[in-house]
This record gives C-alpha cells, structure tokens and sequence, in this order.
C-alpha cells in the first residue's frame, strides 16, 4: 500500500481504503452480519480480533480506517447518530465539569446538551465562538474543561478560529470538540488545526445519499484519557453501528470528495445569485465575501466552502412560506448533505429558538446549477 502521506483524498475514498475482498477478488468490500464468531476445538477464537459485533466487525473497522486517513487522525469510531456520538464525549466528563458551549449552532446539540449539563451538575456557559475576543473572555472566566464549537454552524454558518479556538481551550487545560459536519473531511481538517476530537453526523455529507444514520469521532491521541473513556463507553453502553449500515457508508465515501466539491461549486453560484436578488434580505454563507467569517473559513477550508447554507425572504413568515411552497426541484425535508437539493422553513421546525419566520435553509445537492437556480428563481417571483 502506497503511504498516505502521497496518497489524496480523492484516492483513499474511491479505493475505500485499499479493501479488496481477498477470497473472492472482489474490488468491493463485502458485508459480514454475524454478531457472534466461532471458536476452534481448544476454544481458541478463530479470528483473534472477532469475539462479538458490539466492537468487532470487519466493515465498521474498514469505515472507521477510511475516516481515520481522511481526518489525519489517529483513531476513529463509527456511532449509531452523530448525537449518540455528542453524548459519548459528554458522558466521559467528570460530574461537576465545566463546558463551553457555542452558541446559535444545530439546535438537537444544543438542547441534549443544556439537559445533559443540568442533569450531571455540570458548569454550562455558552458563548458566541465566532467573536474571538468573547471565547477568550469565555475561556479565561470559565476555565472549562471541554469547549465544543461547530463550523460552519447549522443554521447560521457562522464561522470559528479553529486555530484561536484550540489555542485558547489548551491554554484553559480544556480539550476542544468540533463538530465539522457541515465541512465534512473532504474540506477541512480540525485535528491539523489543534482541535483534540472531531465530530460528523456522518448521515450527512460523509454518506451522502440520506439513507444511513450514522456519527463519528476522530482524535488526535488515541492514547489520551478521553479517548479510552470514549471508548469504554461506546462498547459498554452498546452505542454501535450495524454492519449494513457500515457497508452504506463505505459505498457513500468513495464519492465523497466528488460530491462535496460539485455540491460546493453549486452553492456558491446559488449564494452569489440569491445575494444580488431583490426579493433576499441576507446570504449566510462562508463563501460569499461579505460573509463575516468569510477570511477565517478561507484559511481553514480547502476546496470550497460546503453545501449549507440560509437566506432571509424580503416579508414575513407568510411570504416565505410561499417560496417555500412554490420550490418543485428542491425537496421540503429536514437534514442536509445529500445529492439532492433539499430546503427547510425552521421556524417552522423550532419556533422556540429565536429562529427568523423569513429564514429558509439550503442543503444543495449535486444536480445542475443552472436547473436549482431557475427554480429558485421562479420561486421568488
């Protein structure tokens, strides 16, 4: 096997890793579904790293392995949810620990979190990431121990120093989360930029075809205490992926790179024409040059800037419920990252969250520019 070090993410991820099914010669990895494996007659394990499926599973091994490259990392582990993984990290907190929380990010964090903390006695401070000089305040006031960020954020797409952000949490002693699913690994890399761990809702872009549920973390120490506390939990609570799943998600990588940048040369051409039109008060994409993290996200994504993005209607909620309505390309449906176009109201979703009624989300699939900016277009009106 050539070294990764020469090797591009577009080749890790089309070659799955380098798995080639051996007994067969197949050049796709194949699916083993058994949850329990055999012994010998001296009761010796056939396979030595085989006992049980919660932990042992080639498959989930194989994705894990291709994520681990991909995130320059030194060790990965595939959840049944990116939530399932958000909780693994937390529930390896001491009780009583204090947290530093971004806030304005993807509202399901930032509920289980606020619960999670209250119930653990846990020290909750949140704090708007993107505003360095408010992070260091946050940081040297609150000394936390676990700082969690996510860029760019869900649905605002606000941009965070990954740099300034890992500095400023290990100079608190604090370990530093990121949730980089919006980025995917195809875009950006957070364990180069300082970060300890970093998070994916893999259901998202890693899979990318809205058919697997499935988290990730990736580290930068296998060997640190979080991570063996990451662990233990994982295989003692159960929280695993299945190997079907597994096989989707491997199938899903190996186009990865070639969506994420199609999907991202989509949405800046779509941002760029909702930005200039009469009936959009505001663009929120890390792309656009006026977008306030625009010179942060350049430095820290290769490759363009993601498939997320939000924009605020000219009127109210009545207004934008008929652009919504009137859209026939782009599906009304929650989540993001797949290869088709999906668009989302959330006020509608989470009107208790201080959301804009005029805020419409965009998760811009892989189909022609051209088609999806028409559609927009006549939507509009």
């Amino acid at each position: 096997m050539t070294d990764d070090k020469h090797l591009a993410s577009s080749t890790i991820a089309a070659q799955a890793g380098g798995a080639i099914d051996h007994p067969s010669g197949g050049v796709v990895p194949p699916i083993q579904p058994s949850t329990t494996f055999v012994r010998d007659e001296d009761y010796a394990l056939v396979r030595p790293d085989n006992i049980y499926s919660r932990d042992n599973s080639d498959i989930v091994r194989l994705a894990e392995s291709i994520l681990t490259r991909l995130e320059h990392a030194a060790d990965s582990l595939l959840f049944p949810s990116g939530m399932a993984a958000i909780a693994a990290v937390f529930r390896a907190l001491p009780q009583g620990s204090s947290v530093l929380l971004q806030s304005g990010i993807y509202w399901g964090t930032t509920k289980w979190v606020r619960d999670f903390c209250a119930r653990r006695q846990m020290r909750l401070h949140e704090v708007d990431a993107g505003d360095g000089a408010a992070l260091q305040a946050a940081c040297a006031e609150h000394k936390p121990d676990l700082v969690f960020i996510e860029t760019p954020s869900n649905p605002w797409l606000k941009t965070v120093d990954i740099r300034l952000a890992a500095r400023l949490a290990k100079a608190a002693g604090a370990i530093l989360v990121v949730d980089s699913t919006a980025a995917t690994p195809v875009l950006s890399q957070p364990l180069d930029l300082g970060a300890d761990i970093v998070m994916h809702s893999a259901t998202k872009g890693i899979n990318g075809h809205s058919d697997v549920l499935a988290g990730l973390l990736a580290v930068a120490d296998r060997e640190s205490a979080i991570w063996a506390a990451i662990r233990a939990d994982r295989h003692d609570a159960g929280a695993v992926l299945g190997p079907f799943e597994a096989w989707l998600l491997v199938r899903g990588m190996r186009t990865l790179p070639l969506r994420v940048e199609r999907m991202s040369r989509n949405a800046q051409a779509i941002a760029e024409y909702l930005a200039a039109h009469a009936m959009v008060e505001d663009v929120y994409y890390p792309g656009l040059p006026s977008h306030p993290g625009h010179e942060v996200a350049r430095t820290q994504m290769s490759g363009g800037f993601g498939c997320l993005m939000s924009f605020l209607v000219r009127g109210d909620m009545a207004a934008t419920l008929k652009v919504v309505g009137r859209l026939s390309l782009f599906h009304r449906a929650t989540s993001l990252g797949g290869v088709e176009s999906l668009v989302e109201h959330r006020y509608t979703i989470e009107p208790h969250t201080g959301i804009p009624q005029n805020l419409i989300r965009v998760s811009v699939g892989i189909e022609d520019a051209d088609d999806l900016i028409a559609d927009l277009a006549q939507a509009l009106g």
